[in-house]
């Protein structure tokens, strides 16, 4: 990687500081992008490969440390400097925690900067140099694993990433389709280019239109300002659909035309617009059942269905969880400043054996949820939830007798209604006397 490859993104709340600053950097031939705060920056970084962030510490509303926590959480990759005017070992030690990769104060030189800028660059290399002789190529793009289901993931991503085709993701909800979708635009030659990710479930079908193909000023109630929508925003680069499978039929007839002409009309306007736009659509639901229910149209699915991705449940590749635990037991340490626990040979068996029916979310929350309630170097079995331990259950042990099973009903039933034998024996549909003799029978010398 060349030195003046390298995206900086500048986030300064002070308009004079902010341009002195991306002044200095471009004097050195850096590309540079400005946030005037926190909101801004997390923007840019959703739709632009950045590589460094040099951001304020006190900022208003949101700071720089919690930028630095949304970077370490989502865009592991990037490296941040944090710049503040309140030096102190414990305000060093807090953004290293949170995830800054180097920290300066000011009044700082040029020289201090570039050194911070360079030392950023330098670590960047020696990762992309680490990752490329690892197993996985694909960790910088938060996809773990080297089982042959994933492999089979990784291999589709590079066989897609070398062409503009659309690509259609399906798999279960947690299994990692955004980051599949993510590594097949960034791992291309286009990556430079916006990646906008839209969750189509996430957003009313009376606004889905005018956010995805935009809208002219006055074209309905409360649009004061034209606004272009997601498509033209990711034109030359590439648009992420998420839950392809939650829109409207008449939304999928729009859909449909973009995808056959690549033009979009905005609301409020009568002359198309061309978009150079690849298209990622995800689902989780089976779309073939969809179309067979009249919820999905046959024209939209093959269209899409171009270049298929069937992401696995994480059930298929138990061999994984390990490195997962492992994975995201130092993210969060070291978002946390905690030590990083190990887990037992018992408690990482019950982890591997776990069906994992939220898939790797599921994982990823309870490392999160162990982490924090727990104390100890160890983790253990005893520290697991309870649907993940061992148990033996009376009710499922079908090595009993019928007279046993019955004999255990009788006597629980007994201890539920506190002894009320006629209680007992009305709920057991029998008399009394029928209930009397069985209890002899139990026990002879009651």
């Amino acid at each position: 990687m060349n030195d003046h490859d390298i995206r900086i993104l500048i986030t300064e709340d002070h308009p004079d500081t902010l341009e002195l600053l991306k002044r200095k950097l471009q004097s050195r031939k850096f590309y540079c992008q400005t946030a005037a705060n926190v909101p801004a920056a997390i923007k840019i970084l959703e739709h632009e490969r950045i590589d460094i962030v040099l951001t304020d510490y006190k900022m208003p509303k949101i700071s720089g440390l919690d930028l630095i926590r949304h970077i370490s959480a989502h865009f592991p990759h990037i490296r941040v400097i944090m710049i503040t005017g309140f030096p102190s070992i414990e305000g060093a030690v807090e953004a290293v925690k949170k995830g800054a990769y180097n920290y300066i104060t000011k009044p700082f030189t040029d020289d201090e900067l570039f050194a911070a800028i360079q030392e950023a660059i330098n670590g960047i290399k020696l990762s992309t140099a680490h990752r490329k002789n690892s197993d996985n190529a694909f960790e910088q793009y938060g996809l773990i694993g080297n089982s042959p289901a994933m492999q089979k993931v990784y291999h589709s991503i590079k066989k897609s990433s070398g062409n503009n085709a659309t690509v259609l993701i399906q798999g279960e909800s947690g299994t990692g389709k955004e980051l599949v979708a993510r590594a097949i635009h960034y791992y291309g030659s286009n990556s430079k280019a916006p990646f906008v990710p839209v969750n189509c479930g996430a957003i009313p079908e009376s606004l889905l239109e005018a956010e995805l193909f935009g809208y002219r000023k006055g074209s309905f109630t409360g649009a004061a300002e034209t606004r272009p929508g997601y498509f033209i925003t990711a034109d030359g680069g590439t648009i992420f659909l998420d839950e392809i499978s939650e829109t409207s039929l008449a939304m999928q007839v729009k859909l449909l035309r973009v995808l056959q002409d690549k033009h979009v009309m905005m609301i409020g306007s009568n002359q198309t617009r061309k978009v150079n736009v690849r298209i990622i659509a995800a689902t989780n639901k089976d779309l073939v059942d969809c179309i067979k229910r009249g919820t999905f149209r046959q024209d939209l699915y093959y269209r899409l269905h171009v270049f298929p991705i069937i992401v696995p449940p994480l059930r298929e590749h138990p061999e994984d969880i390990p490195d997962l635990i492992h994975h995201f037991i130092g993210k969060f340490a070291h978002e946390t400043g905690q030590k990083s626990p190990v887990f037992s040979d018992e408690a990482l068996e019950a982890m591997v054996n776990h069906s994992w029916q939220g898939n790797v979310r599921e994982l990823e929350n309870l490392i999160y949820q162990l982490l924090m309630m727990n104390d100890s170097t160890t983790i253990k079995v005893s520290d697991l939830p309870d649907y993940m331990k061992f148990s033996i259950n009376s009710k499922s042990d079908y090595n009993r007798s019928l007279a046993e099973v019955e004999r255990d009903y009788i006597l629980d039933l007994l201890n539920l209604v506190k002894g009320n034998k006629s209680r007992a024996a009305r709920i057991l549909g029998i008399d009394r006397k029928t209930l009397y003799s069985k209890l002899n029978h139990i026990n002879p010398d009651r």
